[in-house]
C-alpha cells in the first residue's frame, strides 16, 4: 500500500552482495559469509519500595558480539599477518576500524555497519577432506568494541 509520500515499493536487500572494509580498504579476496552484526544491552532491574509489585527495567552495559567472516582460502596472507600482530604485540597497534556494507542491485552501498577497535581473536584454517570437492574456507573472528548501523546518504 502506498503511503502518499513514497509510491515506490522498497524491496528487501539480498544477503549475497556485501563488502568488508578495514581501515577504508576493501579486504582482498572477498568474504562469502558474515555473521555477528549484533548489538545488545544488559538489563538492569530496579525496584523501589514505593512500587512493591512493579520492577523497572533500564538499559545497562552495551555489548557487541564478535563478527565472524568466512572466505575462500588463498595464498594471500594479510589476515594471518593481522592475527600475527595480535599474537606478538600487546600494545594495541593491531586494532583497526572498518565497515560491512550491504550493496544494492546497482552495486552501490545501501546499508552499513561500522565497527571500531577491531582485532582478530581467532583465525581458523580450512577443514581439509580428500573426499570432498569444495572450496577451502578460512574463518576469522573479529572482536569489536563498538558497532553502529547507518543508511548512507544517497
Amino acid at each position: 500500500m502506498a503511503d502518499g509520500n513514497n509510491d515506490k515499493i522498497q524491496y528487501p536487500f539480498a544477503v549475497y552482495r556485501f563488502s568488508v572494509k578495514v581501515d577504508n580498504q576493501d579486504v582482498v579476496g572477498g568474504f562469502s559469509e558474515c555473521s555477528g552484526l549484533t548489538m545488545d544491552n544488559d538489563v538492569i532491574e530496579y525496584r523501589t519500595g514505593a512500587e512493591p509489585t512493579h520492577m523497572r527495567k533500564m538499559p545497562g552495559l552495551r555489548k557487541f558480539t564478535n563478527i565472524v567472516l568466512k572466505r575462500g582460502f588463498t595464498s594471500d596472507n594479510k589476515l594471518y599477518e593481522w592475527r600475527k600482530k595480535v599474537i606478538e604485540n600487546g600494545n594495541g597497534e593491531y586494532r583497526s576500524s572498518g565497515s560491512i556494507s550491504v550493496l544494492g542491485e546497482d552495486g552501490a552501498e545501501a546499508l552499513r555497519w561500522s565497527f571500531t577497535q577491531a582485532w582478530p581473536s581467532k583465525l581458523e584454517g580450512p577443514a581439509l577432506n580428500a573426499k570432498n570437492n569444495e572450496v577451502a574456507i578460512e574463518s576469522m573472528e573479529l572482536v569489536v568494541e563498538t558497532l553502529t548501523f547507518e543508511v548512507p546518504p544517497k
